[in-house]
């Protein structure tokens, strides 16, 4: 198992989610700045909804959500072991 794995996590209110690494590495997955602003028509408009954002589940130490999306486990790794969260960037336009 990669040690950026993730292994535990708890959703959070605020588009949250609190992870742990298989190497213990622990910290926040914040959604927040993108999610807030609503469907803009990228891959992440389903998770607007906080009732299908707190569908999410682990799928090979990724955490993932209905429709097959999910996020890249070893970028967050890096981002939270060096400050102790990982943030998905708000948008500045909506996305063709």
């Amino acid at each position: 198992m990669a040690v950026w794995s993730i292994i535990r996590f708890k959703a959070l209110s605020n588009y949250r989610v609190e992870v742990g690494f298989a190497d213990g590495t622990s910290g926040i997955a914040d959604l927040a700045p993108r999610l807030s602003q609503g469907p803009l028509g990228d891959g992440f408009d389903p998770l607007c909804d906080e009732k299908i954002f707190s569908k999410v589940y682990l799928e090979h130490g990724a955490l993932t959500w209905p429709g097959g999306i999910d996020l890249a486990p070893d970028a967050m790794y890096q981002r939270i072991r060096a400050s102790g969260i990982s943030t998905l960037a708000a948008k500045t336009k909506r996305v063709a």
